[in-house]
Protein backbone atom coordinates (compact mmCIF):
# COMPACT_ATOMS: atom_id res chain seq x y z
CA UNK A 1 0.00 0.00 0.00
CA UNK A 2 2.40 2.19 1.13
CA UNK A 3 4.55 1.45 -2.24
CA UNK A 4 1.66 2.49 -4.74
CA UNK A 5 1.20 5.52 -2.12
CA UNK A 6 4.82 6.55 -3.09
CA UNK A 7 4.42 5.71 -6.44
CA UNK A 8 1.07 8.13 -6.81
CA UNK A 9 3.35 11.13 -5.21
CA UNK A 10 6.19 10.29 -7.59
CA UNK A 11 3.77 10.34 -10.33
CA UNK A 12 2.50 13.81 -9.29
CA UNK A 13 5.95 15.62 -8.80
CA UNK A 14 7.07 14.63 -11.79
CA UNK A 15 3.79 15.72 -14.14
CA UNK A 16 4.45 19.00 -14.37
CA UNK A 17 8.13 19.30 -15.52
CA UNK A 18 7.26 16.07 -17.61
CA UNK A 19 3.95 18.64 -19.52
CA UNK A 20 6.92 21.45 -19.58
CA UNK A 21 9.89 19.59 -21.24
CA UNK A 22 6.75 18.04 -23.34
CA UNK A 23 5.89 21.78 -24.55
CA UNK A 24 9.41 21.93 -25.75
CA UNK A 25 9.64 18.97 -27.55
CA UNK A 26 6.64 20.59 -28.86
CA UNK A 27 8.27 23.94 -29.88
CA UNK A 28 11.39 22.42 -32.26
CA UNK A 29 8.99 19.69 -33.15
CA UNK A 30 7.25 22.70 -34.96
CA UNK A 31 10.64 24.04 -35.65
CA UNK A 32 12.35 21.04 -37.15
CA UNK A 33 10.02 19.93 -39.67
CA UNK A 34 8.92 22.62 -41.30
CA UNK A 35 12.05 21.64 -43.51
CA UNK A 36 10.13 19.72 -45.31
CA UNK A 37 8.32 22.35 -46.75
CA UNK A 38 11.14 24.71 -46.67
CA UNK A 39 13.62 22.22 -49.46
CA UNK A 40 11.33 22.53 -52.45
CA UNK A 41 9.96 26.24 -51.95
CA UNK A 42 14.48 27.31 -51.14
CA UNK A 43 15.47 24.93 -54.42
CA UNK A 44 12.63 27.43 -56.09
CA UNK A 45 13.36 30.53 -54.98
CA UNK A 46 17.12 30.35 -55.14
CA UNK A 47 17.28 27.81 -58.74
CA UNK A 48 19.11 25.01 -56.70
CA UNK A 49 19.91 21.60 -57.95
CA UNK A 50 18.22 18.53 -55.22
CA UNK A 51 22.18 17.88 -53.41
CA UNK A 52 21.76 22.86 -52.39
CA UNK A 53 18.44 22.31 -51.61
CA UNK A 54 18.94 19.48 -48.38
CA UNK A 55 21.59 21.95 -47.33
CA UNK A 56 18.24 23.67 -45.25
CA UNK A 57 18.61 20.06 -43.14
CA UNK A 58 22.59 20.36 -43.22
CA UNK A 59 22.15 24.05 -41.94
CA UNK A 60 19.77 22.85 -39.15
CA UNK A 61 21.38 19.87 -37.69
CA UNK A 62 24.78 20.89 -38.12
CA UNK A 63 24.65 23.27 -35.36
CA UNK A 64 24.42 20.37 -33.24
CA UNK A 65 27.79 19.69 -33.75
CA UNK A 66 29.11 23.01 -33.29
CA UNK A 67 26.72 23.80 -30.12
CA UNK A 68 26.52 20.19 -28.45
CA UNK A 69 29.68 20.34 -25.98
CA UNK A 70 29.50 24.23 -25.55
CA UNK A 71 25.73 23.91 -24.39
CA UNK A 72 26.67 21.28 -22.31
CA UNK A 73 29.26 23.74 -20.88
CA UNK A 74 26.12 26.57 -20.74
CA UNK A 75 23.77 24.12 -19.00
CA UNK A 76 26.42 22.83 -16.39
CA UNK A 77 26.86 27.15 -15.50
CA UNK A 78 23.82 28.53 -15.64
CA UNK A 79 21.36 25.32 -15.09
CA UNK A 80 18.66 23.67 -17.25
CA UNK A 81 15.91 26.78 -16.65
CA UNK A 82 18.12 29.50 -17.79
CA UNK A 83 19.42 27.21 -20.49
CA UNK A 84 16.30 26.59 -22.00
CA UNK A 85 15.43 29.78 -22.15
CA UNK A 86 18.24 31.00 -23.12
CA UNK A 87 17.69 28.42 -26.02
CA UNK A 88 14.31 29.96 -26.85
CA UNK A 89 15.94 33.30 -27.10
CA UNK A 90 18.29 32.17 -29.84
CA UNK A 91 15.88 30.36 -31.44
CA UNK A 92 13.97 33.74 -31.89
CA UNK A 93 16.89 35.26 -33.37
CA UNK A 94 17.14 32.62 -36.29
CA UNK A 95 13.63 33.25 -37.08
CA UNK A 96 14.44 37.57 -37.19
CA UNK A 97 17.41 36.32 -39.91
CA UNK A 98 14.46 35.55 -42.23
CA UNK A 99 13.92 38.65 -42.46
CA UNK A 100 16.80 40.19 -44.46
CA UNK A 101 17.13 36.88 -45.76
CA UNK A 102 13.91 37.31 -47.87
CA UNK A 103 14.55 41.11 -48.94
CA UNK A 104 17.85 40.05 -50.47
CA UNK A 105 16.70 36.18 -51.54
CA UNK A 106 19.91 35.10 -51.02
CA UNK A 107 20.09 31.61 -49.75
CA UNK A 108 23.28 31.35 -47.44
CA UNK A 109 21.26 34.34 -45.20
CA UNK A 110 18.93 31.64 -45.02
CA UNK A 111 20.67 28.89 -43.90
CA UNK A 112 22.38 31.17 -41.38
CA UNK A 113 19.07 31.82 -40.21
CA UNK A 114 18.18 28.46 -39.94
CA UNK A 115 21.58 27.51 -38.66
CA UNK A 116 20.65 29.93 -35.81
CA UNK A 117 18.03 28.43 -34.61
CA UNK A 118 19.56 24.78 -34.88
CA UNK A 119 21.97 26.10 -31.89
CA UNK A 120 19.04 27.26 -29.69
CA UNK A 121 17.47 24.10 -30.48
CA UNK A 122 20.73 22.57 -29.39
CA UNK A 123 20.43 23.74 -26.03
CA UNK A 124 16.94 22.66 -25.47
CA UNK A 125 17.89 19.08 -26.91
CA UNK A 126 20.92 19.02 -24.59
CA UNK A 127 18.82 20.03 -21.28
CA UNK A 128 15.63 18.08 -22.07
CA UNK A 129 17.00 14.71 -23.66
CA UNK A 130 18.90 13.32 -20.10
CA UNK A 131 16.19 15.72 -18.11
CA UNK A 132 13.56 13.58 -19.09
CA UNK A 133 15.74 10.27 -19.46
CA UNK A 134 16.49 10.57 -15.33
CA UNK A 135 13.18 11.99 -14.36
CA UNK A 136 11.92 8.73 -13.35
CA UNK A 137 13.27 5.27 -13.42
CA UNK A 138 15.70 3.75 -16.31
CA UNK A 139 13.26 1.02 -17.39
CA UNK A 140 10.37 3.49 -18.26
CA UNK A 141 12.87 6.26 -20.13
CA UNK A 142 11.11 4.69 -23.04
CA UNK A 143 7.75 5.33 -22.87
CA UNK A 144 8.28 9.30 -20.93
CA UNK A 145 10.78 10.15 -24.55
CA UNK A 146 7.64 8.45 -26.61
CA UNK A 147 5.02 10.74 -24.79
CA UNK A 148 8.03 13.74 -25.66
CA UNK A 149 8.14 12.03 -29.28
CA UNK A 150 4.15 12.24 -29.75
CA UNK A 151 4.37 15.97 -28.91
CA UNK A 152 7.27 16.80 -30.93
CA UNK A 153 5.75 15.20 -33.86
CA UNK A 154 2.09 16.33 -33.78
CA UNK A 155 4.19 19.92 -33.88
CA UNK A 156 6.07 18.46 -36.83
CA UNK A 157 2.81 17.86 -38.51
CA UNK A 158 1.45 20.90 -37.78
CA UNK A 159 4.06 22.94 -39.17
CA UNK A 160 4.47 21.15 -42.01
CA UNK A 161 1.21 21.51 -42.81
CA UNK A 162 0.72 25.43 -41.87
CA UNK A 163 3.82 26.00 -44.02
CA UNK A 164 3.56 23.94 -46.51
CA UNK A 165 0.11 25.69 -47.16
CA UNK A 166 2.22 29.06 -47.29
CA UNK A 167 4.95 28.66 -49.14
CA UNK A 168 4.01 25.76 -51.43
CA UNK A 169 0.55 26.81 -52.61
CA UNK A 170 0.92 27.71 -56.30
CA UNK A 171 4.29 26.44 -56.63
CA UNK A 172 3.81 24.60 -59.63
CA UNK A 173 1.89 27.36 -61.27
CA UNK A 174 5.29 29.57 -60.68
CA UNK A 175 7.29 27.04 -61.88
CA UNK A 176 5.64 26.76 -65.11
CA UNK A 177 5.84 30.66 -65.46
CA UNK A 178 9.48 31.04 -64.63
CA UNK A 179 9.81 29.06 -67.29
CA UNK A 180 8.47 31.22 -70.27
CA UNK A 181 8.70 34.81 -68.66
CA UNK A 182 11.73 36.96 -69.00
CA UNK A 183 14.78 38.10 -66.73
CA UNK A 184 12.80 41.19 -65.00
CA UNK A 185 9.06 39.20 -64.42
CA UNK A 186 11.37 35.97 -63.43
CA UNK A 187 13.48 38.07 -60.93
CA UNK A 188 9.51 39.94 -59.65
CA UNK A 189 7.79 36.36 -59.19
CA UNK A 190 10.85 34.96 -57.08
CA UNK A 191 11.19 38.11 -54.88
CA UNK A 192 7.05 37.93 -54.57
CA UNK A 193 7.47 34.52 -53.23
CA UNK A 194 10.46 34.69 -50.85
CA UNK A 195 8.58 37.88 -48.95
CA UNK A 196 5.78 35.20 -48.10
CA UNK A 197 8.15 33.84 -45.61
CA UNK A 198 8.42 37.21 -43.46
CA UNK A 199 5.34 37.25 -41.91
CA UNK A 200 5.40 33.56 -40.34
CA UNK A 201 8.56 33.87 -39.05
CA UNK A 202 8.11 37.33 -37.61
CA UNK A 203 5.21 35.74 -35.53
CA UNK A 204 7.21 32.49 -34.86
CA UNK A 205 9.68 34.65 -33.08
CA UNK A 206 7.26 36.78 -31.06
CA UNK A 207 6.11 33.30 -29.88
CA UNK A 208 9.29 32.04 -29.10
CA UNK A 209 10.43 35.42 -26.85
CA UNK A 210 7.33 34.90 -24.77
CA UNK A 211 8.23 30.95 -24.03
CA UNK A 212 11.85 32.26 -23.28
CA UNK A 213 10.65 34.69 -20.44
CA UNK A 214 7.76 32.41 -19.13
CA UNK A 215 9.99 29.36 -18.90
CA UNK A 216 12.50 31.23 -16.40
CA UNK A 217 9.56 30.50 -13.91
CA UNK A 218 8.91 26.94 -15.01
CA UNK A 219 8.82 24.54 -11.73
CA UNK A 220 11.59 22.21 -12.92
CA UNK A 221 13.09 20.06 -10.35
CA UNK A 222 16.67 18.95 -9.81
CA UNK A 223 17.81 15.59 -11.00
CA UNK A 224 20.82 14.03 -11.47
CA UNK A 225 21.81 10.23 -13.21
CA UNK A 226 22.01 7.55 -10.93
CA UNK A 227 25.65 6.67 -9.73
CA UNK A 228 28.21 4.11 -11.41
CA UNK A 229 27.99 1.05 -9.79
CA UNK A 230 31.58 0.60 -7.33
CA UNK A 231 33.43 -1.84 -8.76
CA UNK A 232 34.97 -5.09 -7.12
CA UNK A 233 38.14 -4.28 -4.55
CA UNK A 234 40.95 -4.24 -6.33
CA UNK A 235 39.45 -2.77 -10.06
CA UNK A 236 39.50 0.92 -10.28
CA UNK A 237 36.22 2.69 -11.54
CA UNK A 238 35.83 3.98 -14.92
CA UNK A 239 37.71 7.13 -15.49
CA UNK A 240 37.08 8.16 -18.48
CA UNK A 241 34.56 8.62 -21.44
CA UNK A 242 36.04 6.30 -23.76
CA UNK A 243 35.97 3.31 -21.48
CA UNK A 244 32.23 2.79 -22.64
CA UNK A 245 32.03 1.42 -26.02
CA UNK A 246 28.39 0.34 -25.72
CA UNK A 247 28.17 4.44 -25.68
CA UNK A 248 30.37 5.31 -28.90
CA UNK A 249 28.08 2.81 -31.04
CA UNK A 250 24.91 4.40 -29.52
CA UNK A 251 26.45 7.67 -30.68
CA UNK A 252 26.67 6.39 -34.30
CA UNK A 253 23.72 4.67 -34.35
CA UNK A 254 21.56 7.70 -33.15
CA UNK A 255 23.86 9.61 -36.36
CA UNK A 256 22.59 6.87 -39.06
CA UNK A 257 18.91 7.14 -37.07
CA UNK A 258 18.72 10.91 -37.49
CA UNK A 259 19.71 10.69 -40.92
CA UNK A 260 17.25 8.16 -41.41
CA UNK A 261 14.39 10.17 -39.99
CA UNK A 262 15.67 13.30 -41.86
CA UNK A 263 14.96 11.52 -45.12
CA UNK A 264 11.88 9.71 -44.26
CA UNK A 265 10.07 13.58 -42.97
CA UNK A 266 12.50 16.03 -45.23
CA UNK A 267 12.47 14.67 -49.00
CA UNK A 268 9.20 13.17 -49.26
CA UNK A 269 7.54 16.13 -50.28
CA UNK A 270 10.09 16.63 -52.95
CA UNK A 271 9.76 12.92 -53.77
CA UNK A 272 6.00 13.23 -54.66
CA UNK A 273 7.03 16.12 -57.19
CA UNK A 274 9.71 14.41 -58.77
CA UNK A 275 7.17 11.44 -59.32
CA UNK A 276 4.87 13.99 -60.95
CA UNK A 277 2.15 14.84 -58.14
CA UNK A 278 1.53 18.82 -57.49
CA UNK A 279 3.06 20.62 -54.86
CA UNK A 280 -0.71 21.56 -53.52
CA UNK A 281 -1.16 17.59 -53.46
CA UNK A 282 2.39 16.82 -51.82
CA UNK A 283 2.82 19.56 -49.32
CA UNK A 284 0.87 16.87 -47.00
CA UNK A 285 3.06 14.41 -47.04
CA UNK A 286 5.92 15.17 -44.44
CA UNK A 287 2.04 14.61 -42.32
CA UNK A 288 1.80 11.25 -43.59
CA UNK A 289 5.32 10.60 -41.78
CA UNK A 290 4.93 12.27 -38.89
CA UNK A 291 1.67 11.07 -38.19
CA UNK A 292 2.23 7.20 -38.35
CA UNK A 293 5.24 8.04 -36.12
CA UNK A 294 2.35 9.42 -33.66
CA UNK A 295 0.50 6.33 -33.85
CA UNK A 296 3.38 4.06 -33.09
CA UNK A 297 4.57 6.77 -30.25
CA UNK A 298 1.53 6.05 -28.62
CA UNK A 299 1.89 1.97 -28.96
CA UNK A 300 5.50 2.42 -27.14
CA UNK A 301 4.00 4.47 -24.39
CA UNK A 302 1.14 1.53 -23.87
CA UNK A 303 3.62 -1.31 -24.18
CA UNK A 304 6.92 -0.35 -23.00
CA UNK A 305 8.32 -1.78 -20.29
CA UNK A 306 5.17 -3.89 -18.97
CA UNK A 307 4.42 -5.63 -22.53
CA UNK A 308 7.79 -5.23 -24.95
CA UNK A 309 11.31 -3.62 -23.49
CA UNK A 310 13.29 -0.96 -24.69
CA UNK A 311 15.90 -3.49 -26.91
CA UNK A 312 13.07 -5.55 -29.02
CA UNK A 313 11.61 -2.15 -29.87
CA UNK A 314 15.04 -1.14 -31.05
CA UNK A 315 15.05 -4.36 -32.83
CA UNK A 316 11.95 -4.18 -34.68
CA UNK A 317 12.37 -1.02 -35.75
CA UNK A 318 15.39 -2.00 -37.55
CA UNK A 319 14.20 -4.83 -39.13
CA UNK A 320 10.93 -3.40 -40.46
CA UNK A 321 13.39 -0.05 -41.37
CA UNK A 322 15.34 -3.22 -43.63
CA UNK A 323 12.01 -3.78 -45.03
CA UNK A 324 10.56 -0.95 -45.96
CA UNK A 325 13.54 0.19 -47.80
CA UNK A 326 13.37 -2.61 -49.94
CA UNK A 327 9.83 -1.91 -50.38
CA UNK A 328 10.32 2.16 -51.33
CA UNK A 329 12.53 1.09 -53.65
CA UNK A 330 11.14 -1.52 -55.76
CA UNK A 331 7.48 0.51 -56.08
CA UNK A 332 6.56 3.38 -57.56
CA UNK A 333 4.33 6.35 -57.59
CA UNK A 334 1.68 6.82 -54.84
CA UNK A 335 2.89 3.63 -53.72
CA UNK A 336 6.26 3.91 -53.57
CA UNK A 337 5.62 7.62 -51.21
CA UNK A 338 3.24 5.54 -48.94
CA UNK A 339 6.44 3.24 -47.80
CA UNK A 340 8.17 6.19 -47.36
CA UNK A 341 5.91 7.69 -45.07
CA UNK A 342 5.38 4.18 -43.30
CA UNK A 343 9.21 4.44 -42.11
CA UNK A 344 7.84 6.89 -39.45
CA UNK A 345 6.12 3.89 -38.06
CA UNK A 346 10.02 1.95 -38.61
CA UNK A 347 11.84 4.95 -36.45
CA UNK A 348 9.03 6.14 -33.90
CA UNK A 349 11.15 3.77 -31.19
CA UNK A 350 14.51 4.07 -32.13
CA UNK A 351 15.56 7.61 -30.54
CA UNK A 352 13.43 6.69 -27.41
CA UNK A 353 15.24 3.21 -26.93
CA UNK A 354 18.72 4.45 -28.09
CA UNK A 355 18.97 7.21 -25.38
CA UNK A 356 18.36 5.10 -22.17
CA UNK A 357 20.42 1.94 -23.64
CA UNK A 358 23.50 4.22 -24.19
CA UNK A 359 23.13 6.21 -21.32
CA UNK A 360 22.45 3.41 -19.08
CA UNK A 361 25.87 2.67 -16.32
CA UNK A 362 27.42 6.23 -17.24
CA UNK A 363 26.94 7.91 -13.46
CA UNK A 364 29.04 10.69 -13.70
CA UNK A 365 29.53 10.89 -17.26
CA UNK A 366 26.17 11.28 -18.06
CA UNK A 367 25.93 14.90 -18.91
CA UNK A 368 29.11 14.49 -21.62
CA UNK A 369 27.70 11.34 -22.82
CA UNK A 370 24.20 13.55 -23.33
CA UNK A 371 26.54 16.26 -25.31
CA UNK A 372 28.01 13.78 -27.62
CA UNK A 373 24.53 11.92 -28.09
CA UNK A 374 23.01 15.63 -29.48
CA UNK A 375 26.18 15.94 -31.95
CA UNK A 376 25.00 13.07 -32.84
CA UNK A 377 21.71 14.58 -34.54
CA UNK A 378 24.36 15.77 -37.22
CA UNK A 379 23.38 12.97 -39.04
CA UNK A 380 20.46 14.86 -39.81
CA UNK A 381 23.15 17.30 -41.93
CA UNK A 382 25.41 14.74 -43.56
CA UNK A 383 23.02 12.05 -45.01
CA UNK A 384 20.32 13.92 -46.50
CA UNK A 385 22.55 15.67 -48.51
CA UNK A 386 24.26 12.29 -49.88
CA UNK A 387 20.19 11.08 -50.44
CA UNK A 388 20.46 14.74 -52.77
CA UNK A 389 24.02 13.67 -54.25
CA UNK A 390 22.91 10.56 -55.63
CA UNK A 391 19.58 11.39 -57.14
CA UNK A 392 21.69 14.45 -58.79
CA UNK A 393 24.24 12.00 -60.49
CA UNK A 394 21.78 8.82 -61.20
CA UNK A 395 19.68 11.95 -62.90
CA UNK A 396 22.45 12.69 -64.89
CA UNK A 397 23.65 9.56 -65.83
CA UNK A 398 19.84 8.52 -66.94
CA UNK A 399 19.52 12.20 -68.96
CA UNK A 400 22.56 11.19 -70.61
CA UNK A 401 21.29 7.51 -71.55
CA UNK A 402 18.46 9.30 -73.58
CA UNK A 403 15.62 9.47 -70.60
CA UNK A 404 13.41 12.17 -70.47
CA UNK A 405 13.32 14.91 -67.82
CA UNK A 406 10.22 13.47 -65.69
CA UNK A 407 11.57 9.74 -65.83
CA UNK A 408 15.24 10.36 -64.88
CA UNK A 409 13.59 12.47 -61.62
CA UNK A 410 11.05 10.09 -60.89
CA UNK A 411 13.76 7.38 -61.27
CA UNK A 412 16.71 8.68 -59.38
CA UNK A 413 14.65 10.03 -56.44
CA UNK A 414 13.22 6.60 -55.86
CA UNK A 415 16.96 5.08 -56.06
CA UNK A 416 18.77 7.12 -53.57
CA UNK A 417 16.53 5.74 -51.12
CA UNK A 418 18.99 2.84 -51.02
CA UNK A 419 21.21 4.74 -48.75
CA UNK A 420 18.71 3.91 -45.64
CA UNK A 421 20.02 0.39 -45.80
CA UNK A 422 23.16 0.30 -44.41
CA UNK A 423 21.63 2.91 -41.58
CA UNK A 424 18.99 0.50 -40.61
CA UNK A 425 21.67 -2.30 -40.47
CA UNK A 426 23.53 -0.17 -37.90
CA UNK A 427 20.79 0.03 -35.74
CA UNK A 428 20.06 -3.67 -35.70
CA UNK A 429 23.58 -4.40 -34.72
CA UNK A 430 23.15 -2.23 -31.84
CA UNK A 431 19.93 -3.51 -31.07
CA UNK A 432 20.96 -7.24 -30.95
CA UNK A 433 24.63 -6.79 -29.61
CA UNK A 434 26.74 -2.69 -29.60
CA UNK A 435 24.26 -1.79 -26.30
CA UNK A 436 26.02 -4.71 -24.45
CA UNK A 437 29.41 -4.17 -25.50
CA UNK A 438 31.75 -2.87 -22.06
CA UNK A 439 28.90 -3.38 -19.30
CA UNK A 440 28.55 -6.04 -16.79
CA UNK A 441 26.88 -8.62 -17.47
Amino acid sequence: MSSTKQQLNSNKSTFIPILIIAGLFFIFGFVTWINGALIPFMKTINELTSAQSFLVASASYISFVVMALPASYILNKIGYRKGMSLGLFVMALGALVFIPAAEARTYWVFLTGIFIQGMGMTLLQTASNPYITILGPIDSAAKRIAIMGIANKVAGALGSLIFGAILLSGIDEIKEKLSVVDATEKTQLLNTMADSVVMPYIIMAAVLLVLAILIRKAPLPHVEAEPIEEVTEGKTTKTSIFQFPHLWLGVLTLFVYVGAEVIAGDTIIAYGISLGISGDEAKYFTTFTLMAMVATYGLGVFLIPKYMSQTFALKASAVLGIILTFCIVFTTGFVSILFVAALGIANALVWPAVWPLTLKGLGKFTKTASALLIMAISGGAIIPPLYGRFVDSNKMELLSQGFSEAAASAQSATSGYWILLPCYIIILYYAIAGHKLGLKK
